[in-house]
């Protein structure tokens, strides 16, 4: 039976090529905190396998035999907001169903047909529970999903009833609960009808241990590949997996996005007998940054929060990190969400997020780009015009900059994103761009790859880096550290040509800012 790449949705084993979810978690850890009568919290950004792992978890709990345990998704609450009366009864039922579908137990729904429905909405999940574990034959065990997708008054209803009934575990209470979502509990933000905030961990202080579930290793990434291969006989060149861990570093969707365009978007690679290629790989990874799938757009939707813009904003305007004064509790809350990673040191969690974020800030921009057509610079040998290119750039940027910084929330990385927008306008299409920024390296590094021959991207390149930096105070220290920086990245994706563009945001005339001129056979441009 054909398997597929699973981009939607939990793990279905028998449909999906897949890699354990509890592969991924400390299961020893879980195990203990269950025995031990714990609540606990399990968190993890979107799509990375979060219900596969309950559900796992589920069946191998039951399995064992000294547990009734069931998993239930209680999202569906979320429409009802504050509205707490209709709420609870929806968390009910839907955790009712689960016991039916998962236990085959149908006493949970009965109870609620004849006499939970009669009980108010503030003591009708305890109840519920209540009656749950004192009728089983088993130490009962729930997995709630989606919790943090409440709001309001239903959430600290749903919170304030499980710490009300905690006590009497395990004989008149669930003996062990997970709470999962995205966030940790003391990112939960709760607004009563009063506009009172009440915070996760007041409302849930029971709460024993927070836990997460990482994203693939690089073997991993790999082994789920290699399934197709074994399933199919179709073969991956070997030197898409190093690529393909620096674009996902391991993010299951995106891993199984990737994936799922090369071996069944792309018609011609659905003949198992074909080689799949790393310029195959380049084309889908390009193709999956433009589709604006729902994952990829709900990431970059979180851009707008004033949480997500405290963290973004300046590792995207190459801020140094030792003059900041970031929120601990924003810069948590961005590594909740999948947007960043903290170590070695504050940076965009993967090369596919680098790529789509300046392009979301910026896609509006690049529609309104007048009078700019990619012949214009393209030389008679096919390759890129690069200071015919910059030069139209200093005066798109003396025209647009002032403009396009006032409306524009981004405003300290307001330079380098019109740059890649002007950018992203040109070479579009034609050939790719790729970025590297990360908070405290003053720098961003542009790599552009231009195909020169008829075999495209199969053949042979123009490889243009791009180095940018802020001219904060002495204008000659700036551009002898970025020749240096250009020299480096220009060795290490050998590249033909280095430009070195320096953004004064002083109060200078533009006749001062707009320069040209070349060193050491860099060409650099003041802006």
């Amino acid at each position: 039976m054909q398997k597929f790449f699973n981009t939607a949705g939990p793990i279905i084993p028998q449909d999906h090529y897949y890699i354990k979810s509890n592969s991924r978690v400390d299961w020893d850890e879980i195990n203990m905190l269950i025995d031990s009568k714990k609540y606990f919290l399990l968190h993890a950004p979107r799509q990375t396998g979060k219900t596969s792992l309950l559900l796992e978890m589920m069946e191998e709990l039951n399995s064992g035999g000294r547990y009734n345990c069931v998993y239930a998704n209680i999202e569906a609450a979320q429409a009802l907001r504050n509205n707490v009366e209709d709420a609870i009864p929806g968390i009910c039922h839907a955790i009712a169903n689960s016991i039916d579908t998962y236990l085959d137990d149908e006493r949970i729904l009965t109870w609620i047909e004849q006499k939970g429905r009669n009980i108010a909405y503030s003591e009708q999940l305890q109840s519920l529970l209540k009656y749950w574990a004192k009728t089983s034959d088993k130490p009962c065990v729930l997995f709630l999903d989606e919790v943090d997708a409440l709001v309001g008054d239903t959430l600290i209803s749903l919170l304030r009833q499980i710490r009300a009934g905690y006590a009497q575990r395990p004989n008149a209470f669930p003996q062990s609960m997970i709470l999962c979502g995205v966030r940790d509990i003391k990112d939960y933000r709760i607004h009563t009808k009063n506009n009172e905030i009440i915070t996760g961990g007041s409302a849930f202080n029971i709460k024993a241990k927070s836990l997460t579930i990482s994203n693939f290793s690089y073997n991993q990434t790999k082994e789920l590949w290699i399934q197709h291969t074994k399933g199919t006989q179709q073969e991956f060149e070997e030197s898409i997996f190093d690529k393909l861990w620096l674009d996902t570093k391991g993010q299951p969707w995106l891993v199984n996005a990737l994936a799922y365009q090369l071996t069944w978007k792309n018609k011609e690679l659905r003949d198992r007998k074909k080689l799949i290629t790393y310029n195959h790989y380049m084309i889908a990874r390009e193709e999956l940054i433009q589709s604006r799938a729902t994952h990829l757009d709900q990431l970059t939707d979180k851009l707008k929060e004033q949480r997500v813009y405290n963290v973004i904003a300046p590792i995207l305007a190459n801020s140094d990190s030792t003059e900041l004064n970031l929120n601990d509790r924003d810069l948590e809350y961005v590594i909740d969400l999948g947007l960043i990673v903290r170590k070695p040191n504050i940076h965009i969690a993967n090369d596919i997020y680098k790529e789509i974020i300046p392009r979301e800030l910026t896609i509006a921009k690049q529609s309104t780009i007048p009078n700019q057509e990619q012949i214009w610079y393209i030389k008679d040998d096919r390759s890129i015009d690069v200071k015919k290119l910059l030069i139209a750039f200093q005066q798109f940027f003396q025209e647009n900059s002032k403009a396009w910084s006032e409306q524009f929330k981004y405003k300290e990385a307001g330079p380098q994103l019109l740059l890649q927008a002007f950018l992203q306008r040109i070479i579009n299409g034609g050939g790719r761009i790729s970025r590297e920024y990360a908070l405290g390296r003053k720098r961003t590094d542009i790599l552009i790859e231009w195909p020169i021959s008829d075999d495209g991207f199969f053949g042979d390149m123009q490889r243009v880096v791009i180095e940018t930096k802020i001219l904060y105070s002495n204008l000659d220290k700036t551009i002898n550290e970025g020749l240096i920086q250009t020299k480096e990245y220009m060795d290490s994706v050998n590249a033909n040509d280095g430009v070195l563009i320096i953004f004064d945001r002083s109060n200078k005339t533009w006749k001062d800012k707009i320069y040209q001129k070349n060193i050491d056979n860099i060409d650099i441009f003041g802006c």
